[in-house]
């Protein structure tokens, strides 16, 4: 198996030869440490409620399909396409929630 360089972090990278490193590779690697954690601690969380909502219109998109699919009995893809069009208006109105309300903040 072989590893590319570039996806190997620099915590796996071997050690120098000599073992030692220089005051100035002690002050990178503490720099490269606090700009890791800046940038973790500036990432988003997505809230509970998030998380709950797309959950909620992933049931109701497949509820959608099975209805159409075994009560409605439209057939196998003529209820696939249904709730994929249901599903795409769906991410529509998120994206425009999202835009209004990222507008107000402003």
């Amino acid at each position: 198996m072989t590893v590319d360089r570039d996806t190997t972090a620099e915590s796996e990278r071997a050690v120098p030869v000599s073992g030692v490193s220089s005051a100035d590779d002690t002050r990178r690697a503490k720099a490269d440490d606090t700009r890791r954690t800046d940038e973790a601690a500036a990432t988003p969380t997505v809230s509970t409620a998030t998380v709950v909502a797309y959950a909620v219109a992933g049931a109701a998109v497949l509820g959608w399909f099975l209805f159409g699919w075994l009560v409605l009995q439209q057939g196998f893809v003529d209820s696939l396409g249904e709730s994929a069009g249901a599903a795409f208006a769906l991410l529509l109105i998120v994206s425009i929630v999202g835009t209004v309300r990222r507008g107000r903040r402003r």
